[in-house]
């Protein structure tokens, strides 16, 4: 029983990436990162946030700790997945979602999971850079394997799915190709209609930059019956690392969750 267990916990974390520990914390915040990242960049929220909140950064298969997994191309195998990991997480204290981009579309469909499954809602669900699936702007998604490599950068910049930074390194954008193609493959299997009722009733809130290539934003304050806030940052698709912007998240994520507890006395 103890060797399940232990492997158990193994896969766990492998699957939420938790690099800053914080037992006496109030909340915890599970970060979903975007396409062709791994865990790292938002793990390394927890070392500067409130120590009222342990952060955790979820890895999918083909990266990081778990490369040698094949990649997931349904993103309703990863929420399930997900959902499995986290069950132990999040039983003892109040959780909240945070997703950019590829990673919103992965929080969104946990939240569902959580809810369908069992019963449980994150307290807040955050959004960033992200159009809603089931709105006509939402950009189309070529077959990737019919790309060329300059195509797929060309591609990958109009989408606002990678940062410029590593499209313009060819050396590290070859690195990081495969997993790009399958994250892109990942979302472009994903469909999902227009619900005719509320689905969650969490509060949710949208982060946007300014010159984001995200449309519709408003449009998912149909998915809740909770309130829906919505948040214009000054940048693009990745205006989330900026520090000003980064930090205005956070702070705000925190002040969120302060108050929520509160409104429970």
């Amino acid at each position: 029983m103890e060797r399940r267990d232990q492997a158990g916990r193994s896969r766990n974390e492998k699957v939420l990436n938790c690099l800053y520990q914080k037992p006496d914390a109030v909340f915890k915040l599970i970060c979903f990162p975007w396409a062709g990242s791994g865990s790292m960049y938002l793990a390394k929220w927890g070392q500067n946030i409130s120590d009222s909140l342990e952060v955790y950064s979820i890895r999918l298969a083909g990266r990081e700790s778990r490369a040698e997994e094949p990649f997931a191309n349904d993103i309703y195998q990863v929420a399930d997945e997900i959902v499995c990991a986290m069950m132990p997480v999040i039983q003892d204290k109040p959780f909240a979602f945070f997703g950019h981009s590829m990673g919103s579309y992965i929080a969104f469909m946990t939240a569902l999971h959580l809810k369908q499954k069992h019963k449980l809602e994150p307290v807040h669900l955050f959004m960033s850079s992200t159009t809603p699936p089931y709105s006509k702007e939402r950009l189309y998604i070529p077959n990737v394997n019919d790309l060329t490599e300059e195509q797929i950068c060309h591609y990958l910049l109009d989408f606002g799915g990678t940062p410029k930074h590593l499209v313009d390194n060819k050396e590290l954008f070859q690195q990081y190709t495969p997993v790009l193609k399958a994250d892109v493959e990942l979302v472009s299997n994903y469909t999902f209609d227009a619900p005719r009722e509320a689905l969650l009733s969490c509060d949710i809130t949208c982060f946007v930059g300014s010159e984001d290539v995200a449309k519709d934003i408003k449009d998912w304050k149909v998915v809740t019956s909770g309130n829906f806030n919505i948040h214009v940052l000054p940048g693009d698709h990745f205006y989330l690392m900026e520090p000003d912007n980064e930090n205005f998240i956070k702070n705000y994520i925190v002040k969120c969750l302060e108050i929520s507890s509160l409104a429970d006395f």
